[in-house]
Order: structure tokens, then sequence, then C-alpha cells
């Protein structure tokens, strides 16, 4: 089976959209000239992590998906031949927003879209006030490079999530990500906090036996560090490739998609597992 190259785009938060829009052309043609196929940018690129607060005004940032934006990046995949996974503040209708994510294949198509499904609210990360839950499923795309999954961020932390992409046939799960470090925790939680985000995607690998690509931003917005750390994790929960704490950068990375396969047949977790016992994880606690 094949090997492909990823091109992990972590990046800083820009003034404005055009900038940052920008910018980010930029990135994926460098991504592209070093050999990447598959290119994944950070979560809502567009802009700085604007969830910090709540303020109605923020909406304004939300557009059409697909549309202006994705169609810039339809042109320039189908022209560099390269997948493009772009993370984007989606309006949907007047009042109902989602965080989304696009994916377009290396002609130019538009293949459709994930909308995030575990929306999380904690100081620093007021994203329930903006984003109402995915309703799409968890979507598998078959791409030219090979089949996709796509999760956002706070999907990361959820088994089931990672288990129901796999199953849908994805080689290789890709997580736009905005995660840090807030000021006041950062010297008590900060290296635990960082360990666990890390491990448990890990283990999603390993857990479903395919790639795991986590893409999270860097630089200080605010109160929020945000720690990059952008990686790869192969089968084996191995980090394969990983970018820098704080700076803005490209990260090229290999997969041989056949050691999904092997990996599946020497440890075949999805032969054995008893789904006849599973009907209570779709209970919401199991109580007597």
């Amino acid at each position: 089976m094949a090997s492909i190259t990823l091109g992990l785009i972590q990046s800083l938060g820009y003034s404005t959209k055009e900038k940052s829009l920008a910018r980010h052309l930029e990135l994926i043609r460098e991504a592209a000239r070093r050999g990447a196929q598959i290119v994944c940018l950070q979560e809502l690129f567009l802009t700085p992590y604007f969830c910090k607060t709540e303020d109605t005004r923020l909406f304004d940032l939300a557009e059409a998906v697909p549309g202006k934006t994705t169609d810039t990046l339809a042109k320039l995949a189908k022209k560099l031949g390269v997948v493009i996974i772009a993370s984007l503040f989606e309006k949907r209708a007047p009042g109902l927003y989602h965080n989304t994510t696009a994916v377009i294949d290396a002609d130019g198509k538009y293949l459709g879209k994930y909308r995030k499904m575990h929306i999380p609210e904690d100081p620093g990360f007021n994203e329930k006030f903006y984003f109402t839950p995915g309703d799409l499923g968890y979507r598998v795309w078959d791409t030219k490079f090979g089949k996709i999954g796509v999760l956002i961020c706070w999907d990361q932390w959820y088994p089931e999530a990672a288990r129901l992409a796999a199953l849908g046939g994805a080689e290789i799960l890709f997580y736009p990500t905005a995660i840090g470090w807030l000021k006041s925790e950062k010297k008590q939680l900060g290296r635990a906090q960082h360990c666990a985000w890390e491990t448990v995607q890990r283990g999603h690998a390993v857990a479903n036996g395919c790639y795991v690509a986590a893409v999270n931003r860097a630089g200080i917005e605010d109160d929020t560090e945000f720690w990059g750390q952008t990686f790869v994790a192969n089968p084996y929960g191995e980090i394969t490739a990983k970018a820098s704490v704080d700076k803005e950068e490209v990260l090229i990375a290999e997969c041989d998609l056949g050691l999904v396969e092997d990996f599946r047949r020497i440890w075949p977790f999805f032969r054995d597992r008893r789904i006849d016992t599973y009907g209570e994880l779709a209970k919401r606690y199991r109580d007597e």
C-alpha cells in the first residue's frame, strides 16, 4: 500500500481574516513544495481564537461552508494537486453556527464537511456560546491519497468519536486544534495537561490501528498560550513527527498506510470487539 506525505500547518493568529488567508495560502504552497499530499490547517485558522469572551458581534466572523474561502482553497488544491483540510466558523442560518471543517480533494472538488460534535465550556474556551453541536455524524472521506476522518479539538478526548471514524474506514484521523495553557494554570498543571492531551490521542491511534495527526496553533493570545507541538502518531502510538512549542511551521510527516493493515492483522481489535455488550454506552451514566 502507498506511503503518503502530510503537511500539518501550525500557525499563529492574525488580526484579520484577509491577512490570515493570505498567509495560510503561502504555507499551503510551502507544504506542497516540500512534498505534502494532504495539508491540514489548525482549528479556526482564519481568526484569532475568539471564544475567550462572549460577544455577539463576533458572530460576524462566520461564513458559509462551502463558500468564498472554500472556493479559494479549492482552486489552490487543484493547482497544487493536494488535499486540503480547513477548519472554519460556519454560519448555517441566522442564529445557527457551527465549528466546521471542510475537506477538499486534490482535484479541487469539495468533498464535504464535518461539524464539531463535542463543544467545550471552560474558562477561556466559551464555545457553547458560539457553536451548535454537530449533526453530520463521524464522517470519512475517500480522498485521492487515502481514507481520512476529521474530528476537531475537544473531540480529541472521546474514544467513541475516534472509534466511529475508524470503523468508517479512516486510515488517518486529523484533529484541527486550538488548545493551550491559561497563564494562571501553566506552572501547576501545564506539563500534566499537555501530557494528557498527547497521550489520549496516541491511545486513539493504538486502539484503532491508524495514524493520528493533531494540528495545534501556536503563540500567545491574551492570557492563553497555545502550546503548539503539532504531532503525528503511528498505529503503535509512536510519535513520528512533532513541531515546536511556540513557532509557526509546516510539519512534514510520512505515513505508511500499509502499516495500518499490518497492525490490524497482528492486533485485531476490530475483530475481537464484543459489540453485543456495548449497548449501555448510549446511556449518560450507568445508574442502578
